[in-house]
């Protein structure tokens, strides 16, 4: 017996999309919400890195950006101490205990919720008491420095540029004094910086320099970290 010709579907799926995908989320716009507020939030929703963030319960998608840079390099090995510059929320302070170093202090003009046993300043970076707070706090001198601070943005796109640049080159410097021979500093740039001055800095110190953008760095964004590795050290250590 012939059978009747089957009925094609002229819509997708309720929630999806014909490619059989799940469309992407979109927030009913508030009153007091700003385009560029919307669009963070959707972005956020939307991000997959962020989604296995919460599920992780790392306190940021930045985590899985060291995480990279420390499986490719080895950076946090057991028993290191650590300095996490601009370390609000705290996702990476939480990766670097996670992978069982010795000791953790950072700095961040934020508050941040307490990880324990990390060590934690609310304090600018830049001013010129914070260093020995940290190294107190620490116990002695760091194997690895890590930088991901980022300034106050004003909307002018030269201040802010020579503002990331003063970070950069604060976090470098800081680096350089403290850390112990073999040691390694990873800072967060941007492609089309003017680093060219802090990168020759950490070559004359650092056995490699590389720039490495991570997966969990968004593609649209200028966004990648210096990564030095092997610490020369100074005269006299």
């Amino acid at each position: 017996m012939t059978q009747p010709p089957r009925k094609r579907m002229v819509r997708p799926p309720t929630g999806g999309l014909e490619t059989g995908r799940a469309a992407p989320a979109r927030l009913k716009t508030a009153k007091l919400r700003t385009a560029s507020s919307q669009a963070w939030l959707e972005r956020q929703i939307n991000d997959p890195f962020a989604a296995q963030a919460r599920a992780l319960g790392y306190r940021s998608r930045a985590a899985f950006k060291l995480a990279e840079i420390d499986d490719r390099f080895r950076l946090l090995k057991p028993g290191a101490r650590v300095i996490d510059l601009g370390l609000a929320p705290g996702g990476w302070t939480q990766v670097a205990l996670e992978r069982k170093v010795g000791r953790v202090a950072g700095v961040d003009l934020l508050p941040v919720e307490p990880i324990p046993p990390a060590r934690i300043l609310q304090m600018d970076f830049t001013d010129p008491a914070c260093a020995p707070r940290l190294m107190e706090l620490l116990g002695g001198p760091p194997d690895v420095v890590l930088s991901d601070m980022a300034p106050n943005t004003v909307g002018h796109r030269k201040t802010d540029h020579l503002r990331i640049v003063a970070l950069i080159e604060a976090g470098a410097g800081f680096a350089v004094s403290v850390l112990r021979p073999g040691g390694a500093f990873v800072a967060k740039a941007f492609q089309g910086g003017e680093t060219a001055d802090v990168i020759a800095l950490l070559k004359q110190h650092f056995v490699s320099v590389r720039n490495v953008k991570p997966k969990a760095s968004r593609s649209e964004s200028s966004e990648l970290y210096l990564v030095a590795t092997g610490f020369k050290g100074r005269r006299g250590t």
